[in-house]
């Protein structure tokens, strides 16, 4: 049987590499582009790039089929390496093009998102199905422990290579990086392969209702922990801080208070529950994007404040909430679909995203960073109490579903 630890550190690896990839796309990229005065509307259509991981859901049931076929081992591994090989060799392009041809950026960026969304769909499933309920704070932590190593490294180290040694050496470094990170997923031990008689079915997963609570529990937390950040970075910028001090705070700094939080968010959803870390993070972010409004609005606050407002609210907010969140990912996702499960509910945080992330350009470009940011923080004001009711009732039903369905195969309750 594959070792816990394995199947952790292998999920690990993927989540850091995807989010290098993001990181690098929606936070490192807009500074870049905002330096060489690129206007904000522009920056916003970056976004667009979340578009594989909006619709992932369209192509997971054939996915998920090839990868559980009704007998042998699971196809995870080839599915991560092919998305991985392509990944790297779209980074490879994107170091060649250049960052001043924005089309063509951008289809080269859409193109290695829908190869790490794909990739994704057999990781995350992979994770469901492998991880007994035991050990899914285990998985919880490798997740968001992962994403925002990732994307420290995405949006810090990429920025600081690009500064220090161009835009080209930038994106090989993180290729071969990806590569690396890649492996410890292909390398790691094969699940067992009981037999199947379960067809993974979008229609089953759409027809319960804990999904139908799961995706509402998404876009809530999406609108009120990612929309107030997407413009975080030109904001940055336009207040006077250079590439090189950027990468580092969101290197050094995003991945320091990211993985430290995502670690308290772990201790606190164990001993308060899901709910309670959800709405509390949500009213953090709310305070946090309250101070950035404030910032500015009146103009002239010193670096250091707005560093720890920028560090509060990107990485160690949204860390100790998504901790959370992704606990009850799992719980609503059925392990005999768990691809297509958790897919759904991704695909609603990045389809929420993007049409948030585009917008949050436009507002900012035509009204100001401070009403931009104080909308964003009365949206999350709101959130709290809407995501504390979701959550009770996702766990409700996920816990029904889960007696129901050990009822049914003789498994005593409570394993």
């Amino acid at each position: 049987m594959s070792s816990p630890l394995a199947i952790v550190l292998g999920v690990g690896g993927l989540y850091v590499g995807q989010s290098i990839i993001g990181g690098l796309t929606f936070i490192a990229l807009p500074s870049v582009l905002r330096e060489r005065n690129l206007p904000l509307d522009q920056i916003g259509l970056l976004y667009l790039a979340v578009l594989p991981w909006a619709f992932k859901f369209l192509w997971a049931p054939a996915v998920e089929r090839y990868r559980l076929p009704a007998t042998g081992h699971s196809r995870s591994r080839s599915i991560v390496l092919l998305g991985g090989l392509i990944s790297a060799a779209g980074l490879m392009s994107a170091g060649l093009i250049g960052p001043s041809a924005f089309m063509p950026l951008l289809i080269v960026l859409l193109l290695i998102a829908f190869a790490t969304s794909t990739s994704d769909i057999a990781c995350d499933g992979h994770a469901v199905e492998t991880l007994s309920e035991r050990y899914h704070g285990w998985g919880n932590a490798a997740q968001v422990g992962g994403a925002y190593l990732g994307s420290a490294i995405g949006s810090g180290l990429f920025l600081v290579l690009v500064a220090q040694y161009g835009w080209g050496v930038a994106c090989f470094a993180m290729a071969a990086l990806l590569i690396v990170l890649g492996l410890l997923f292909v390398v790691s031990p094969a699940p067992p392969s009981p037999g199947r008689d379960h067809r993974p079915s979008l229609r089953q997963a759409l027809q319960r209702r804990d999904m139908h609570l799961g995706l509402a529990l998404a876009a809530v937390n999406v609108i009120a922990q990612k929309w107030g950040v997407s413009m975080l970075g030109p904001f940055l910028i336009d207040s006077g801080l250079d590439l090189t001090s950027l990468g580092i705070v969101n290197g050094v700094g995003g991945m320091a208070v990211g993985f430290v939080c995502a670690l308290i968010g772990g201790a606190l959803v164990r001993l308060c529950g899901a709910r309670t870390v959800l709405a509390l993070a949500l009213m953090l972010q709310a305070v946090a994007l309250s101070g950035l409004a404030y910032a500015a609005w009146k103009g002239g606050v010193g670096q250091p404040l707005l560093l720890i407002l920028a560090l509060a609210s990107s990485s160690g907010i949204m860390a100790l909430g998504f901790v959370a969140l992704y606990a009850q990912f799992m719980a609503v996702s059925d392990p005999r679909q768990a691809g297509i499960d958790f897919t759904l509910l991704q695909c609603m945080d990045a389809l929420v995203s993007m049409a948030g992330g585009m917008g949050a350009g436009w507002i900012a470009q035509h009204w100001g960073y401070g009403l931009y940011f104080g909308l964003a923080a009365l949206l999350a004001l709101a959130a709290a109490p809407i995501a504390a009711i979701l959550s009770h009732r996702v766990a409700v039903r996920s816990d029904a579903r889960k007696v129901q369905r050990e009822a049914l195969a003789g498994v005593p309750s409570g394993r």
